[in-house]
C-alpha cells in the first residue's frame, strides 16, 4: 500500500479506539481492565503497522534513489547528445563556409581564365594583323625589285622573309606559353570544382574525364590483335570511315583516320582544308605528327615510316585549287626511309593511274625531308623550308610544297609572287597553282584501282 493510504488507515483506527473509551468508563472495574487489553491489542497492531510502514518507507527511499540515479544518467546522456549535436552543427557550418570559399575561388579562377583567353585571342588577332602588314611590305619591296633591272635586292628580300618567319615563330611560341598557362589554370580549376562537388554531396570521387578527341579512337580495341593499317581493318570487315587504333609491325599503337572505299582501306597521312592547323613547324613536330584527326593534321614521319616498311605501298594525292577545280587523284609507288636516312622519300608513278597531269614528279624520288631547323634540300644557297615555310621533300624551292602556309586572305590569291609562300604545286607548263585543300593517303600496293 502507498504511504497516504496507511496514514488514513492509522487515523481511522485511532478514531475508533477513542470512541470506545467513554462507554467503557460506565462499566464496572472488570470491564475497565478489558478495555486496557483492547488498547494493548490495538497498540500492538499499531506497532506492527508502523513497522510495516517503516519498511515500506525504506523500500520507497531505495527506489527513489535508484530512480534519481537513472534520471541523473539520463540527464548526462541528454547533455552529451546536445553537445554532439552542437559540434555537428558547428562542423556543418564550417563545411558550408569552406564550400562557399571554394565556390568563390572557382568563380575567380574562371574569370581569370576567361580574361587570359581573351588576351590570347587579342594577341592572335594582332599577330595576324602584323603578318598581313609584313606581307604588304614584302610585296612593296618585291615590286620595287621587279621594276629594277638588277637583282641585288633578292638576298635582302630573303633575309627579310627569314626575319619575318623568325619573328612569327617567336610570337607563336609566346602564344604557346600562354596556352600552357591557361591549361594549367584549367586543370587547377577542374580540381577545385571536383573538391567542391565532393564536399557538397558527400559522394565518391568524380570519375576521370573522358579523353577529348585529338587522335582518340572512335572504335577502341584491346592492344592485342590490333590491325596493322586501315586496309587490314577493311579486310576484317570494317566499312565505315573514321578514326581507329592500329599497330604496325614493330611499332607502338597509334590512332589514324581511315578512308574506307570500295577498293579498300586507305590510311590518311595528311589533310588540310581550312588553315586551322599551323604547318610551319620544326623537325621534331613533323617527326612525331601534329594536329587533330577531326580536322587538319600531319600523321608524323615515324608513323608513316612504320606503315611504309610493312611492304609496298601506294600514295594517292588529291588536291583542289581556289578556282574550285578538283585535281584528279594521282597515284605513286611509295616508300619512306627512317630517320637515320632523313626520312628519304622514294616515288614511282603508276602508269595505270589514269591521271592526265602529275602532281608530285618522280624527280622528287630519293629526296630527304627538310624543315627550317634541318636543311636537307638540294638548294645550295637557301633553306627552302625557311623561305617557303613548312616541311617537305624539297629539291629546289619552286616545284611543290603541300605543307606551306595556308592563304589568310584574298590578297594572297591575287599576288603571284606570294603563291610560292603558300600551298602550291607547279604544272608541267611551269604555272604555279595555289592549293586550297589537300589529302594524302596510302594503302598497300595490293589495293585495286
Amino acid at each position: 500500500m502507498k504511504t497516504p493510504q496507511l496514514l488514513v488507515l492509522l487515523v481511522t483506527i485511532l478514531v475508533h479506539v477513542a470512541a470506545g473509551f467513554p462507554a467503557d468508563r460506565a462499566l464496572p472495574g472488570r470491564s475497565k481492565h478489558a478495555s486496557w487489553d483492547d488498547v494493548n491489542v490495538v497498540a500492538h497492531g499499531l506497532l506492527q503497522l508502523g513497522q510495516g510502514l517503516k519498511e515500506h518507507v525504506d523500500k520507497s527511499k531505495v527506489q527513489m534513489r535508484d530512480v534519481s540515479g537513472k534520471l541523473k544518467a539520463l540527464n548526462g546522456t541528454v547533455a552529451e547528445l546536445e553537445r554532439k549535436q552542437q559540434e555537428q552543427d558547428e562542423a556543418l557550418k564550417e563545411r558550408s563556409k569552406e564550400v562557399e570559399r571554394g565556390e568563390r575561388l572557382v568563380a575567380e579562377l574562371a574569370e581569370e581564365v576567361e580574361a587570359k583567353m581573351e588576351e590570347v585571342k587579342k594577341q592572335s588577332e594582332d599577330i595576324h594583323t602584323r603578318m598581313n602588314r609584313l606581307e604588304e611590305k614584302v610585296d612593296k619591296v618585291q615590286s620595287w625589285d621587279n621594276n629594277n633591272s638588277d637583282h641585288t635586292g633578292v638576298p635582302f628580300i630573303q633575309r627579310l622573309v627569314a626575319a619575318q618567319n623568325k619573328r612569327i615563330d617567336q610570337l607563336v611560341e609566346k602564344i604557346k606559353q600562354q596556352q600552357d598557362k591557361l591549361e594549367k589554370q584549367s586543370v587547377h580549376l577542374q580540381a577545385l570544382q571536383s573538391k567542391v562537388a565532393h564536399k557538397r554531396v558527400k559522394s565518391h570521387r568524380r570519375r576521370d574525364e573522358e579523353t577529348v578527341l585529338r587522335g582518340e579512337a572512335e572504335h577502341s580495341k584491346n592492344l592485342s590483335g590490333l590491325a596493322r593499317d586501315c586496309h587490314d581493318l577493311f579486310v576484317q570487315g570494317q566499312r565505315a570511315s573514321g578514326i581507329y587504333t592500329i599497330q604496325p609491325e614493330s611499332s607502338q599503337p597509334f590512332n589514324v583516320l581511315c578512308d574506307m572505299t570500295s577498293e579498300g582501306g586507305w590510311t590518311i597521312i595528311q589533310k588540310r582544308h581550312d588553315g586551322s592547323q599551323k604547318f610551319n613547324l620544326l623537325w621534331e613536330s613533323y617527326k612525331r605528327g601534329f594536329g587533330s584527326l577531326n580536322g587538319e593534321f600531319w600523321l608524323g614521319l615515324e608513323n608513316i615510316h612504320s606503315l611504309s616498311k610493312q611492304g609496298q605501298h601506294v600514295l594517292q594525292v588529291e588536291l583542289s585549287d581556289w578556282s574550285g577545280q578538283q585535281r584528279s587523284a594521282a597515284r605513286y609507288r611509295f616508300q619512306l626511309d627512317g630517320e637515320e636516312e632523313k626520312f628519304t622519300l622514294h616515288l614511282e608513278e603508276e602508269p595505270s593511274s589514269g591521271v592526265q597531269e602529275s602532281i608530285m614528279t618522280t624527280g622528287a624520288s630519293g629526296l630527304p625531308f627538310s624543315t627550317a631547323d634541318r636543311d636537307n634540300d638540294l638548294a645550295a644557297e637557301v633553306n627552302c623550308a625557311e623561305l617557303l615555310s613548312g616541311g617537305w621533300w624539297f629539291s629546289s624551292c619552286g616545284e611543290l610544297n603541300l605543307n606551306g602556309r595556308y592563304p589568310r586572305g584574298p590578297s594572297m590569291l591575287r599576288r603571284k609572287q606570294h603563291r610560292r609562300h603558300g600551298m602550291f604545286w607547279t604544272s608541267t607548263n611551269g604555272q604555279n597553282h595555289l592549293v586550297k585543300t589537300t589529302l594524302l593517303k596510302i594503302a598497300p600496293a595490293t589495293v585495286k584501282q
